[in-house]
């Protein structure tokens, strides 16, 4: 047992438009659980013993939670990055061998050991900025085998580094070319059996899909939901991030814990979502490097009722984001968030993205994964670009 004296605790319980800031705090550790949390003056006698670390006034906040990344392919897209900045066109980048395919070429002919020593440098740039919770997707290898490794390699992150790490099945996430011309099939020998195996496995938390024009249409996803449904794996969509097909209302009457992307969310979906409880996670990243200019409605989600959390979407093409602070500043600059609402959505909002209920605040009971910050107000971690002030990372209790 430990108590953490002298600090200043951002809890993120409850409602408040701001952020509760406990003043004077201690929070006491039993294990990897917090047992209690209030002012010092307060601190229960059974506590007296516990040895003590004294954080010297410090702001202390939830461990961050990254609730919607890709961060598991091989390879990199920096040179159609670069083809884009000199002019050339998607179709140009397509037929030069760029774009997606070129993520799952990659990925494909990669093992195993090479996607995991290609993938960590990217989570520890998480880890280093407070993050304890990572989700990670599939969806670059496209055929059943590649899927499950990619899979695979998330379940080793997890083990190889000091972080809770929640697998996504997306193998919904576009049509390879060996299934051009066969749909259907590609959904049944693919994304569904596939889904099959690696339940069987214990290799999946949570199936996804993009629901896009480009990719898959909202009744297609609908079985897809159907069979996670069947398997008891919830469901979360790539949503109204190019057009609106609906697909997050489709979503949210699945019981989707979240839809992602959002922004060309419509009145339906907003309705849907406030009704079923569903998450809205906003990727500024993406937004930015697609220099999108259609904001996704934020006031509606607020008016509604709607959670609202901050991912970095990392991936190698749309949004090659490894800085959970810096989606934090996008969050509020790009979307006019306020630093309260983006703390919020990489804390307490991004758990339930996950379903997570057990981590995002700092009470008893709660998951002891903390992060402690060189800040004097939590607004400075929204504000700052480009600035780490990560003084210690918790994790299970323990110092990581």
């Amino acid at each position: 047992m430990q108590v953490l004296r002298n600090a200043r605790v951002a809890t993120m319980d409850g409602h408040a438009a701001g952020v509760p800031l406990v003043e004077g705090a201690s929070i006491a550790l039993d294990g990897d659980r917090i047992a209690w949390v209030g002012p010092t003056a307060d601190l229960p006698a059974a506590f007296e013993k516990a040895a003590v670390r004294d954080l010297e006034g410090r702001l202390v906040t939830p461990g961050l939670i990254d609730c919607h990344t890709h961060i598991v392919y091989g390879g990199d897209r920096a040179r159609e990055f670069e083809m884009r900045l000199e002019g050339a066109s998607y179709e140009e980048i397509a037929r030069a061998g760029g774009g997606i395919l070129s993520s799952v070429r990659h990925t494909r002919g990669a093992s195993e050991d090479e996607l995991l020593a290609q993938a960590l440098p990217r989570v520890d740039a998480l880890l280093r900025e407070g993050v304890t919770t990572l989700e990670i997707k599939s969806g670059y290898g496209l055929d059943v085998d590649s899927e499950l490794k990619m899979l695979r390699v998330a379940r080793r992150i997890g083990e190889s580094r000091q972080v809770r790490v929640v697998t996504t099945w997306l193998a919904a996430h576009a049509l390879p070319p060996e299934f051009r011309t066969d749909r259907a099939g590609y959904i049944e020998r693919v994304v569904l059996a596939g889904m099959d195996r690696g339940h069987a496995e214990g290799l999946i938390d949570a199936v996804d899909g993009f629901c896009e024009g480009i990719a898959f249409s909202v009744d297609e996803m609908a079985r897809v939901f159907d069979r996670a449904k069947a398997l008891g794996l919830p469901v979360k969509l790539h949503a109204e991030q190019l057009s609106d097909l609906h697909g997050a209302a489709m979503a949210a009457e699945h019981g989707a814990r979240s839809a992602d992307h959002l922004e060309y969310l419509g009145p339906d979906g907003v309705a849907a979502m406030a009704k079923n409880g569903t998450v809205a996670v906003l990727l500024p990243g993406a937004f930015y490097t697609l220099r999108e200019t259609k904001l996704p409605p934020v006031q509606a989600l607020r008016d509604a009722g709607v959670p609202i959390a901050l991912a970095t979407d990392s991936n190698p093409g749309t949004s090659p984001l490894t800085s959970l602070l810096l989606t934090m500043n996008m969050g509020a600059t790009l979307f006019r968030l306020t630093p309260a609402e983006c703390l919020r959505g990489v804390t307490r909002h991004a758990a339930r993205a996950l379903g997570l209920s057990d981590r995002g605040v700092i009470e008893p009971g709660a998951r002891a994964d903390l992060a402690i910050w060189d800040v004097q107000h939590p607004a400075e971690l929204s504000y700052r670009i480009g600035f780490n002030p990560l003084h210690a990372r918790i994790f299970g209790g323990q110092y990581a």
